[in-house]
């Protein structure tokens, strides 16, 4: 995670949950998002579960440190959920990809971690950012956790990501390298990500084990998606 402004990111070029515990294979070892559509469900579908917001935040967040704070998190039966921005989150593992020479925000951890013990590493998992807890918005209170599955939607597409770290708290709209070139956004930690039109459904009680298992994620969150459509 990162605070951003938006002096920062001129100057640096940037434009900018029904319960579920799924195992994945024994062998635990992390699997790429191959697809930017998973699972069956389709992005239309669930964007009509989410057309109207009923507020659950006690305020609303900025999607970067100089706009103004407009972002409600809604409640729905078995999920909670936001419309905003996407800024690209490279923290975690140093790779290739991210590293301090790539990210100027860069840092080497992450609120949760793999099984192993290791920060998750964001270009190749598929991970969002919460906001920290705070006065506006505490996402432990709703059910939400890390390894908790979500349904990120953009451009008509639908990726399955996992809640992996903690931003700041009166920020919304973050996720990681490997989500944003999943669902076709530019993936640049200092260049990149989306200014709007991302939509992130988080179920509730929901949670990957282990968390670095894209491909368990796929299957929890599709079950978790039929359960939503179903119920809302």
């Amino acid at each position: 995670m990162r605070i951003r402004t938006l002096t920062l990111a001129a100057a640096s070029g940037a434009a900018l949950l029904a319960a579920g515990v799924l195992p994945a294979n024994a062998s635990g070892a992390t699997t790429h998002p191959t697809s930017a559509q998973e699972g069956s469900v389709s992005a239309t579908d669930l964007l009509a579960k989410v057309t109207s917001c009923s507020q659950i935040s006690n305020g609303k967040y900025k999607t970067d440190d100089e706009t103004s704070a407009t972002i409600p998190v809604c409640g729905k039966n078995g999920a909670v959920f936001w419309k905003a921005d996407m800024d690209i989150d490279c923290d975690g593992q140093r790779t290739s990809k991210c590293n301090e020479n790539a990210d100027p925000w860069y840092q080497d951890d992450t609120a949760f971690h793999q099984s192993d013990g290791k920060p998750l590493k964001a270009d190749s998992l598929p991970y969002i950012v919460v906001p920290s807890s705070s006065s506006i918005w505490k996402y432990s209170s709703y059910g939400i956790k890390g390894g908790g599955v979500v349904a990120v939607i953009y451009n008509n597409k639908v990726e399955y990501a996992v809640v992996g770290d903690t931003g700041p708290t009166k920020i919304i709209g973050e996720a990681s390298y490997a989500t944003a070139k999943a669902l076709g956004i530019d993936p640049d930690p200092a260049t990149g990500g989306a200014d709007s039109g991302v939509t992130y459904i988080l179920f509730k009680n929901s949670q990957v084990s282990p968390i670095e298992s894209h491909s368990a994620a796929v299957t929890l969150g599709d079950r978790l998606a039929k359960q939503f459509l179903q119920s809302n």
